[in-house]
């Protein structure tokens, strides 16, 4: 790449990285650390206040079709610009919240954001600005957006211990209006993508028939859609996993934290890996690492070796198949259906997501971990044939294309 478009990209990178970080670090995962903090003081059960995520992604999946349109017809920037503002109402609301109605209220705002705001606008961006590199771009910005849960859970940690829960919703509003919200409107280069791409962007890197690509289309709405409600479902209840498991408070948020430093060193080999990886491997080997340290946990008494073997192969398999979920539309796809199938894609995830959260807290506390790493394995074994199944279809696609003819 030519060193005016490195530096783009690494403006675009740099940009999109903390504000996906701060996105992801004061929503979704913020009720990893706080959830439970929370629930006593609004007087509610623990999987009511974790119903929040529920409202979330339910909201965020009706209006992802919208977000979808309105990318294409404003671009990215004014669509990420608005989610700040409305993650900043939201974590108000929160901060403010004084009973079910009010909190129910903050989660419905949030998911409005989290669907103009999360992961598919600023892929979008991404494309947007770097054409047929995107899926580089993408996976170098994912190794630093990886980061959230592991730099949010200690922070949070520190403040509700500083200054208690309502001003910590009130400070990561703060950090939404005042960081997020000027980064997107003035520090993201110009599109370029259609300058760029020109005709290219309209070549699928596979070549499938239009009934192919309904079945791949298909295949990765499923699959995504599984292993996002796996670990969707996990993420918020992780540090009770580990509880439960006889890990100590402190060795839970060492174990959490420690998740997302391990993604981080998944989304390197990625990175690493650039055109040469191939996504659809990827998610195969990413689901098989989940399946199996929930198949190794299952059985087990408490130890902590085996809590840190967990959390070793969980966190890198689940790293792995985040990068690979994201790559799966552009690696089948040309770049210019990347905005329109990342969008429809969104649809079923964040509807899958929005029950995850609630069936694995209620299953951590009525039924213990055990069957909830089982509900965990199951999912994840299904998730697994499908991406066979989508791989084979790959294979036959390929190897029916007549072979060039040397003269």
């Amino acid at each position: 790449m030519p060193k005016p478009f490195r530096f783009r990209s690494a403006q675009t990178v740099a940009v999109l990285a903390v504000t996906q970080l701060i996105g992801w670090g004061t929503t979704f995962d913020i009720l990893g650390v706080m959830g439970r903090i929370v629930a006593p003081d609004l007087g509610v059960a623990n999987e009511v206040v974790f119903a929040g995520l529920t409202i979330m992604m339910m909201v965020s999946a009706a209006v992802g079709p919208i977000t979808g349109r309105w990318l294409a017809r404003y671009g990215a920037a004014p669509v990420l610009s608005a989610s700040s503002l409305t993650f900043a109402l939201g974590l108000f609301l929160l901060a403010a919240a004084n009973g079910i109605i009010v909190y129910a209220a903050a989660w419905i705002v949030i998911g409005v954001g989290g669907a103009l705001g999360l992961s598919a606008p600023a892929y979008t961006a991404v494309v947007e600005r770097e054409g047929i590199n995107g899926k580089r771009v993408i996976a170098i910005l994912m190794l630093f957006t990886g980061l959230s849960s592991a730099v949010f859970w200690p922070v949070l940690s520190l403040l509700n211990d500083t200054f208690g829960w309502r001003l910590t919703f009130l400070i990561c509003a703060a950090l939404q209006f005042f960081i997020c919200l000027p980064l997107h409107l003035f520090a993201l280069p110009k599109p370029i993508a259609t300058q760029v791409d020109g005709g290219a962007a309209d070549v699928a890197p596979v070549p499938l028939s239009k009934a192919a690509q309904r079945k791949a289309f298909l295949l990765i709405a499923a699959t995504t859609t599984i292993t996002t409600f796996i670990t969707f479902g996990i993420s918020p209840s992780l540090l009770e996993i580990f509880r439960q498991s006889g890990a100590s408070p402190a060795l839970a948020l060492q174990l959490g934290s420690a998740r997302g430093i391990l993604g981080i060193s998944a989304r390197f080999l990625d990175m690493l890996l650039g055109r040469r990886g191939n996504p659809i491997l990827s998610a195969a080997t990413g689901i098989g690492l989940m399946l199996t340290s929930f198949l190794m946990l299952l059985p087990a008494g408490p130890s902590t070796t085996l809590l840190i073997t967990f959390i070793l192969l969980y966190g890198f398999g689940a790293g792995v198949v985040t990068v690979a979920r994201a790559l799966l539309p552009l690696a089948l796809f040309s770049p210019r259906e990347f905005g329109l199938q990342s969008a429809r894609l969104s649809l079923p995830q964040n509807l899958a997501n929005a029950v995850a959260p609630v069936v694995f807290t209620a299953i951590l506390d009525r039924a213990g971990t055990g069957p909830a790493l089982l509900f965990a394995a199951v999912l994840a074994a299904l998730s697994l044939t499908l991406v066979l199944m989508l791989m084979a279809l790959v294979r036959g696609a390929r190897a029916s294309q007549p072979s060039p003819v040397i003269s």
